[in-house]
């Protein structure tokens, strides 16, 4: 990569980081009742959120124990599973959200390593 096309991707990525800290998160976690990796993820994302998009994103944890029809209208095939909605393009997570970096790039808050 020469270093126009660095300072290109670089200049783009920083202006899609500013126009990101201005959008409202709409996301959706999707538990099995209150197992262990059910409560470590809701605190973990909890956490993430407070951290990197506070007063900016609204999260729904949904049990699938009480609502087991939503997991097949959302194709929820793993539990935990984190959905981002908004803003686009929609992103699945899988796990309890204990690994903050790669949570933090499928949200689109950091960028994927190369």
């Amino acid at each position: 990569m020469n270093e126009n096309n660095s300072h290109d991707s670089t200049a783009a990525f920083e202006q899609a980081l500013k126009s990101s800290q201005d959008q409202h998160y709409t996301l959706r976690l999707y538990v099995i009742g209150t197992s262990p990796q059910s409560v470590h993820a809701i605190a973990n994302i909890k956490k993430i959120c407070e951290e990197h998009l506070q007063g900016r994103y609204e999260l729904e944890v949904i049990d699938l124990y009480q609502q087991p029809q939503l997991a097949q209208g959302e194709q929820i095939i793993v539990s935990p599973t984190l959905i981002k909605k908004l803003p686009m393009p929609l992103r699945r997570i899988i796990g309890d959200m204990s690994n903050e970096e790669r949570v933090l790039v499928g949200l689109d808050l950091r960028p994927r390593p190369k």
